[in-house]
Formats: structure tokens, C-alpha cells, sequence
């Protein structure tokens, strides 16, 4: 019997400390959609364009991404449905292979999946800030000395980008203090805001935008060398140079799964919600559906106007910008920060809302911080946890390393997706009598192709960037003796 049988959480003896289940299935669809939808998909097509070097390549990476996306959540709602419980993947992963792996989750997630992640975006929203307000720059006026990391130093220190990112941390961690009514209001309405305002972008493109020039040099040779830059008529054209078009085809993969990330944030907040056999699996498949098919319709319409050395090139990486700019000018310029400035609001104020209940169940397995157990009487939210998490995501910002904490997000959340879906099979054969609600379409086939992709995306970053796929690695193992000395 897994030892958490012994630790489960007593708040459920105490109602007055209980989590209310106050999500509906459209409240947890928006929590998923919400949480992947940040900044990446007006930013992150650049760098895959460049790497890639052909509009094929662009489009290829971000259709892999989202059928790895769909299986992961398809596969994930099985456990959802059966343990809907507060902590979510860490429940899972304690539950399938035991404490330790849990554990190792949880640290990884409080180091740098979720607080890195919050920190990036909270950055991003900054940094768009500055198109209205020209004094958040990124420039400091106060710096407390370097630091070395993998990938080059890194400086910390105060600028107003990063005060401004401070403060919306601050703001969005004292509204879910308040309690799961405020956090959802904001979640539902800025999610639903900018679902709208990816939609218009797309719409846009294809009614007004059409760019003749750029569509003739994008869809006519779709295909080109990935090393060497010259075009293939077909997909034959690269199997001469496969490796390193798997080594490309891997390292571009980082920013689309960044971008698609998080989508298993709903579960950790299991706990508060209704229905949730139903409603869980149902959640995740919606959302990714929605983001995947956002996402791809998105990338279609930068083709449609913008050229590929244009999107390799924009100014800054912000490509959905610069194609806003070319259909409507300078008030595209404008249109489009506001709408990323709506965009990753909503993603921080998700992303916050769920990672506190992931500190709240290790705590009530004594392999956190104590009062971050206990949740509040009046607003029943895990009060302590989303301080203390705020508190070291504003670190966070202080350190600039945006692109290696992208780097360090992705490695260490691929390890836990192929754990987690493993843990998947070993519930299947430990507990075959375990109430599933869903089971997982297509077992075993998807959640073993899931595993195969998540596995094999993470070898080729060990190869194509081993100093911050060693570097995520390594943090995910630190946890190991933390776990026996927090234990003792």
C-alpha cells in the first residue's frame, strides 16, 4: 500500500478547512487554455524559424508539439479522474512510483518549472509594458553582482522591468489569497480576452493581411536545408543531413513547448473541482485541443503575411507584432502589446493559482514547509503556499536568466511527463482495481508514443544544448539528498 495512505491530508476531517469545489468544467478549460497561453506564441516562431529555415520546418515543429501536448493530456486524464486530489502530478507520481519521484517533482516544480516559468512571463508582460510606458526598460539602476550559470554569468539586480514584474507577482499572489471566486473571475475573463485577441489576429491575416508576395515565397518551395540554408522542393531534401535536422528539429522544439506548456496545471487544483471524473479529462482535452489549433492557425497566418526572413528577423523576436504592423501600421504596434500585456496576465494569475496547491499536498506529506499545509478558514486557499511561492518567483526576477530558466523548464518538465505517464502504467498493473472514471484513449499505444516523443525530445536537448539540459538535470537531482534530510 503506498505510504500516502498514512498522510493523507487531514483537512478533510475539517470542513472548515476543506477546499471548495468552486471550478466548473468551463472554469477548469480556462484554467488549461489560460495557463498555455502566455507570450510565447507572438515571440517564440523566430527562433524556430531561424532554426528550422524553411516554412515546413516552422509549421512541422508546431504540429509535433501539439499532438505531443494532446496525447500528454489525454493520457494524464485517466489519473486526474481517478485521484483528483489537490497537488495533482505530484499525487500521481507519488501514488504510481512513490515519494521519492514525488518529491523530486515538487522541488523541481517550486525551483524552476513553475516559479521560472511565472518569473519569464511576469518579464514578457514587462517588457510589452515598455511599448506604452518607455521607462520599463530593461536597463539597471541597481545591481547586486554577478553570478555564474551554465550558458554565461548572469547579473542581479533591480530595473523597472523587473520591479514592474515584482508587482504584478505581488498583486496576482494577494488576489488568490483572497480566495478562488476572485482568482477565477480574473482567470475566466482575461482568458476568454485573449483567446478573442489570438482569434482576431488570425482572422486578420486571412481577410485583410494577405500578403501575395510573402504567400508565393512561403507555400510554393515549403522545404529548405536546415544546415545550410539552400531549398528542397520536398521533405527527400533533408534525409541527407537527417542528424542534424533532428538536432534543429529538437532545439527549436524548446520555445513551442515552452509556449505550450502548463497544460497540467488544472490538475493540480483537482481538489476544487466539480465533477471532477467528468470534468478533468474533459478539461484537458478542450484546452489542448483549443491551444493546439490556436497555435497552428497562428503560425499559418504569420506565413500568410510575413515573409520567412522577415519572421526569422523580426525586431526582438516579436513576430505577431511586426504582423500586426504590416496590416495596420503603427496602431497594429499597439493593438498587439495590448493584447500580449491581457494575454500573460491571465497566464501568471493561472499559473500562480495552481502551483500552490502542489506545495500544499507535499507539505501535507511533511516534504514542505509546514504552514504551507494548512489552508486559510475563511478564504479556504493554501494561503502559506502561495506566499512563500511568490516570495521565490520574485527572486527569480531579480536574476535576468530568462532563456536559460526556458531551457532549465523545458529538460526538467520532459523527465516528469515520461515519469508520470510511467507511473500510469505501474497504477495499471499495482492497482488494477482502482475506480477509473476514464481511461486513457488509446492505451497503451498513445501514452507510450507520449513517452517515446517526451523521452526523445529530451536526449536530443541533452545533445543540442547539454549545458542547460545538464544544468536542469542536475537541480532535479539535488533534490535527492534534500528529500532524506527534509525526511529526518
Amino acid at each position: 500500500m503506498p505510504l500516502s495512505t498514512a498522510a493523507e491530508p487531514a483537512a478533510s476531517e475539517s470542513p472548515e478547512s476543506e477546499f471548495k469545489r468552486g471550478l466548473s468544467l468551463l472554469d477548469a478549460t480556462m484554467l488549461v487554455v489560460g495557463s498555455m497561453i502566455g507570450s510565447g506564441i507572438f515571440i517564440v516562431s523566430a527562433d524556430i524559424a531561424r532554426q528550422m529555415n524553411s516554412p515546413a520546418g516552422l509549421l512541422l515543429v508546431w504540429v509535433a508539439t501539439g499532438l505531443i501536448t494532446i496525447f500528454g493530456a489525454l493520457s494524464y486524464g485517466e489519473l486526474a479522474a481517478a485521484m483528483p486530489r489537490a497537488g495533482g502530478q505530484y499525487v500521481f507520481l507519488r501514488e504510481g512510483l512513490g515519494h521519492l519521484p514525488g518529491f523530486l517533482y515538487g522541488w523541481t516544480l517550486f525551483l524552476v518549472i513553475q516559479t521560472g516559468t511565472i518569473a519569464a512571463v511576469a518579464v514578457a508582460f514587462s517588457r510589452f509594458l515598455g511599448v506604452f510606458v518607455p521607462a520599463v526598460t530593461p536597463d539597471l539602476f541597481m545591481s547586486f553582482g554577478k553570478v555564474p550559470m551554465p550558458g554565461g554569468e548572469i547579473e542581479l539586480g533591480l530595473s523597472w522591468q523587473r520591479v514592474v514584474a515584482m508587482a504584478i507577482i505581488a498583486i496576482l499572489t494577494a488576489v488568490n489569497m483572497r480566495g478562488l471566486r476572485e482568482a477565477k473571475w480574473i482567470q475566466n475573463t482575461f482568458t476568454f480576452a485573449k483567446t478573442g485577441a489570438l482569434l482576431g489576429l488570425i482572422l486578420l491575416a486571412f481577410i485583410i493581411g494577405r500578403n501575395p508576395g510573402a504567400i508565393a515565397s512561403n507555400f510554393n518551395l515549403m522545404w529548405a536545408d536546415t544546415v545550410t540554408g539552400t531549398r528542397a522542393t520536398s521533405f527527400l531534401g533533408m534525409e541527407l543531413m537527417l542528424p542534424a535536422f533532428m538536432l534543429a528539429f529538437g532545439g527549436a522544439m524548446v520555445g513551442s513547448l515552452f509556449s505550450s506548456d502548463a497544460w497540467n496545471n488544472v490538475t493540480f487544483a483537482a481538489a476544487e473541482v466539480r465533477n471532477p471524473q467528468r470534468n478533468l479529462p474533459l478539461a484537458l482535452a478542450l484546452g489542448t485541443g483549443l491551444v493546439t489549433g490556436l497555435y497552428l492557425l497562428a503560425n499559418v497566418a504569420y506565413l500568410v503575411v510575413l515573409r520567412l526572413s522577415a519572421i526569422q528577423n523580426a525586431p526582438e523576436d516579436r513576430v505577431g507584432t511586426l504582423a500586426m504592423r504590416e496590416m495596420l501600421g503603427d496602431t497594429g504596434l499597439f493593438l498587439m502589446a495590448a493584447a500580449i500585456l491581457v494575454s500573460t496576465f491571465g497566464c501568471i494569475n493561472g499559473l500562480i493559482l495552481a502551483g500552490a496547491r502542489v506545495y500544499y499536498a507535499m507539505a501535507r506529506d511533511g516534504l514542505f514547509f509546514e504552514a504551507a499545509g494548512r489552508l486559510s478558514p475563511t478564504t479556504h486557499v493554501p494561503t502559506w503556499a502561495l506566499l512563500v511561492q511568490g516570495i521565490w518567483t520574485a527572486f527569480l526576477t531579480l536574476t535576468g536568466s530568462y532563456g536559460q530558466l526556458l531551457d532549465y523548464v523545458i529538460f526538467a518538465a520532459l523527465i516528469f511527463y515520461v515519469l508520470t505517464t510511467a507511473a500510469l502504467f505501474s497504477l495499471r498493473r499495482k492497482r488494477p482495481d482502482m475506480e477509473r472514471p476514464y481511461r486513457a484513449v488509446g492505451y497503451p499505444v498513445i501514452p507510450a508514443l507520449y513517452m517515446m516523443a517526451a523521452l526523445g525530445i529530451a536526449l536530443i536537448l541533452l545533445v543540442a544544448k547539454p549545458q542547460y539540459s545538464f544544468a536542469g538535470l542536475f537541480i532535479v537531482l539535488l533534490g535527492v539528498p534534500v528529500y532524506y534530510l527534509w525526511k529526518r
